[in-house]
């Protein structure tokens, strides 16, 4: 990492709580639903008991929405239409006991129907909203200075972040007004392609555009992060060569691992850190391509990321939330009509099954990143490491491109 450690760590992951499940210590599950028994083992850490006495946490690509909400609406033909997000009590609970410092989030236009500009702009008002209405409990981050305010005062920092760059329209210049709104993560593309570069399922796998090249100097130039999640593997490996800034993997596995396009193949991710950047491994069903995958498959993950990027390189960017889904026959009837959406959209990635529920399910709720903890320091990761996959890598790393 260029930037030097930081004293973000020196909270230390001896204040995690080793021993609670994955439903969290207020006993709500996550994603799937079911809870945890809350417990703490004699012996081992206890959980974070009030502003910043935990270790810093960042989810480099989630959310604080409540699923359950989405499961009583009526049908909509777009699974990514631009909805005022669900922000329940009960979620901004369930955020605040995960002991998550800042999460990324995803708004504004992502793929479907309807002008991808005027989409993004109404997006970004619907969370300003959500962040004006819960002072006490969220802040709106623009620098990584408000990461760790936000860690030390016991709320959620929100990262406004977009998962596809087509609403730049033919106007690398849409830059600066995004940026101005307080944007600080712009992914280049979605699954397909767009007029930036290839997207992961983009059959050609054809590198960054001339446009696309103008759009990351102008990034660079406004400080914001660059991040080629779902890019192809031509274009990502372009643009982090053309950046002049650290750029980020958020939210991806390793194809190494699993050999599906959503992942990152050990070049890609090789090329990323050498150049200071940062990759999220995620909790997805692209883990695996036999099946469902577990916290096993995560910890899998992240540690062939360990040997191919090194230890600072490396956090995670789960790409789900940690509110529990209470009726799991609702939800599984809903992912088999997504599932099916995405694909007839144009959007879907492969690995995307109605059979397979897209989060992990041994890790989930309020105490999935504590859960994860446990388990990689029962792998024998040390306490500094395990901080630094946490959040600290990616708070060094977003100090690197939006300073503070």
């Amino acid at each position: 990492m260029m930037a030097t450690r930081r004293a973000v760590m020196m909270l230390g992951a001896a204040a995690l709580s080793a021993g609670v499940g994955p439903g969290g210590a207020a006993g709500a599950g996550g994603a799937g639903g079911g809870g945890g028994t809350g417990d703490t083992r004699a012996g081992e850490h206890r959980a974070p008991s009030g502003a910043g006495s935990g270790p810093l946490i960042v989810n480099a690509l989630g959310g604080i929405e409540d699923p359950n909400v989405a499961l009583t609406r009526p049908g909509n033909d777009n699974p990514l239409a631009v909805e005022a997000p669900d922000v329940t009590p009960r979620a901004l609970r369930d955020a605040l006991a995960s002991g998550v410092s800042a999460v990324n989030v995803t708004l504004g236009y992502v793929g479907g129907p309807g002008d991808p500009f005027e989409l993004t702009v109404r997006g970004i008002a619907l969370w300003d909203e959500v962040v004006r209405a819960h002072p006490q409990q969220l802040q709106k981050v623009l620098t990584a200075a408000d990461i760790r305010a936000a860690h030390r005062a016991g709320r959620v920092g929100v990262i406004f972040g977009f998962q596809n760059a087509a609403m730049m329209g033919s106007d690398a210049s849409r830059v600066d007004v995004f940026a101005a709104l307080g944007v600080r993560v712009i992914q280049l593309t979605y699954n397909p392609a767009n007029q930036l570069g290839d997207g992961s399922m983009a059959p050609e796998n054809r590198g960054l555009t001339p446009f696309g090249h103008a759009v990351v100097e102008r990034l660079n130039a406004r400080r914001v992060m660059v991040d080629l999640s779902h890019s192809g593997e031509h274009t990502c490996l372009d643009a982090v060569r053309a950046s002049s800034a650290p750029v980020s993997i958020n939210h991806t596995g390793c194809r190494a691992l699993a050999d599906l396009p959503r992942n990152k193949t050990d070049e890609e991710l090789r090329l990323v850190a050498e150049r200071g950047g940062f990759v999220g491994i995620y909790f997805m069903p692209f883990l695996r391509v036999d099946g469902a995958p577990h916290a096993e498959d995560v910890v899998a993950h992240i540690e062939h990321a360990l040997q191919v990027c090194g230890e600072d390189h490396v956090g995670i960017g789960t790409d789900g939330t940690v509110t529990a889904i209470d009726d799991l026959a609702a939800y599984r009837s809903r992912n088999e009509k997504e599932v099916a959406q995405r694909r007839e959209s144009g959007v879907g990635a492969t690995g995307e099954r109605a059979d397979i529920y897209p989060f992990v399910v041994d890790l989930r709720g309020p105490g999935q990143f504590r859960e994860l903890a446990r388990r990689l320091a029962a792998r024998g990761h040390s306490a500094a490491r395990i901080d630094n996959i946490l959040g600290g890598n990616f708070v060094r790393f977003a100090t690197d491109v939006w300073g503070g």
